[in-house]
């Protein structure tokens, strides 16, 4: 069996061309100055990977910030009360408390909370509240435009060239409206599921969705509570993305590895 690693090869600082036929750049500076003390990764166990979404692959809020100007462009012209509502932020704040307290079943749907939360709006400002409809599917398509960061696409065709790739997200997006489906063997979200990350189910689940053991997989993404918590707890290896060079806060579990970028991870993975 192979030494498990918790940091890039030596050898690695020079890629070349990898199995999926794409050219790894070399390590990023930073990694090191963001790294934990990590357990070290086993690759020789790993037959799956399982894949968080935003803020691993693309950042989330300018997808959110730019989907809802473009719901207020559309409420703006079809129910202008309500656009005007929005525009106070004590409100939007209110609203989104009110639809968590008397929506408890809705927590893990963040597509419901959005829809229903448009609807009480319209309702408040005196609109149609069957415009809820219409109006999320125009924040809902704004947000599956994402922009990924620099390393998602070629960290992506890496892995799934290799491993079957699961997306585990407790967000919404679509990874096939994204334009990412055919790097996916299979996707989970906690709406569909009914728990979310970190609870073990839903990482078992994914681990189940390819027929491996949840020891098996390489859990990859940012959270540290939501995945590195979760997927920990559920018996698999962690790669943890910390881009922003944040504290592991979660002792003492810790990560398997800890990047700052996606494809420092990949030149570890050989």
């Amino acid at each position: 069996m192979k030494t498990p690693i918790s940091t890039p090869r030596a050898d690695a600082a020079d890629p070349g061309i990898q199995p999926c036929g794409c050219t790894l750049p070399a390590p990023a500076a930073g990694d090191a100055a963001c790294r934990t003390v990590d357990l070290g990764l086993d690759v020789d166990r790993i037959r799956a990977i399982t894949l968080d979404l935003d803020d691993t692959l693309w950042p989330i809020w300018p997808t959110i910030a730019r989907a809802e100007s473009v719901l207020q462009g559309w409420l703006a012209d079809h129910a202008p009360a309500t656009a005007t509502l929005c525009r106070d932020k004590a409100t939007l704040r209110d609203v989104r408390n009110q639809m968590h307290t008397v929506r408890p079943d809705l927590a893990h749907d963040m597509s419901a909370l959005r829809r229903e939360s448009i609807r009480l709006l319209l309702q408040r400002a005196g609109d149609d509240p069957a415009l809820a409809e219409p109006a999320f599917e125009v924040f809902f398509a704004e947000r599956q435009r994402v922009e990924l960061f620099e390393d998602a696409l070629p960290a992506l065709e890496f892995l799934s060239s290799r491993f079957p790739v699961v997306a585990v997200s407790n967000g919404n997006a679509d990874v096939r409206r994204v334009g990412l489906g055919a790097f996916f063997r299979a996707s989970l979200s906690a709406r569909e599921f009914g728990v979310g990350k970190p609870d073990a189910r839903i990482f078992h689940a994914a681990a189940q969705a390819v027929d491996v053991d949840a020891a098996q997989v390489l859990h990859i993404g940012d959270d540290a509570h939501l995945d590195g918590v979760g997927a920990l707890n559920a018996g698999m290896q962690l790669a943890w993305v910390n881009r922003g060079a944040q504290a592991w806060e979660h002792a003492p579990l810790v990560p398997h590895i800890t990047v700052s970028e996606l494809l420092a991870l990949c030149r570890a993975l050989g």
